[in-house]
């Protein structure tokens, strides 16, 4: 599927709130009066514009990475998992977060959902793999297929530009984020 931005971009099929719910597990009680926590970082406002999307659209908690602590990883039920694709691999500033959060909560929340949206110049799957890794660490229950916004910029300008988001990503991001939080609420997972 192509998405219209300041580049070519390609992305996974549409998400509605259906075919998220639909490949949600059920889970207990517990996690149903608990917020998703939307983490982001970007560089050239990709990965933010998504998060916020994602986070307003589903009245979510939403945390720069370098900001979120051991605490905001516990007080949330879900979390949803924004960033972008460095040379093939999560940015520093989203592994830093991992790096300074992960053992503080290391058995404290397994089973809890999660999802993610990379935002990649040309593939994603790199960075993609990275975060499914230390959410496998974490034991955590993935409820959505990966998010990867392909962005298509080869050249040092075309990366670094600021990007414009198209209404249409937008629009599945906000998808996502209101399939997660509808998932708590109605106790899913």
């Amino acid at each position: 599927m192509s998405y219209p931005v300041r580049a070519p971009c390609k992305s996974r099929p549409a998400l509605t709130i259906d075919s998220v719910l639909a490949l949600l597990p059920r889970m207990s009680k517990d996690a149903a009066s608990s917020k998703l926590l939307v983490i982001w970082h970007s560089r050239t406002s990709a990965s933010e514009q998504m998060a916020r999307a994602a986070a307003e659209a589903g009245a979510a908690d939403i945390a720069r990475a370098r900001d979120v602590t051991s605490q905001h990883i516990l007080d949330a039920g879900a979390y949803l998992f924004v960033g972008p694709e460095n040379l093939a691999a999560l940015s520093g500033e989203m592994k830093e977060m991992f790096d300074r959060t992960y053992y503080p909560v290391l058995g404290r929340i397994e089973g809890r959902p999660y999802a993610t949206i990379i935002a990649a110049g040309s593939d994603g799957e790199n960075a993609q793999r990275q975060l499914d890794r230390i959410a496998t660490g974490w034991r955590l229950k993935r409820v959505a297929e990966p998010m990867i916004v392909n962005f298509d910029a080869q050249t040092p300008e075309e990366i670094l530009a600021e990007k414009q988001v198209s209404d249409r990503i937008l629009q599945d991001c906000a998808q996502l984020g209101a399939g997660i939080v509808e998932g708590l609420r109605l106790g899913i997972f």
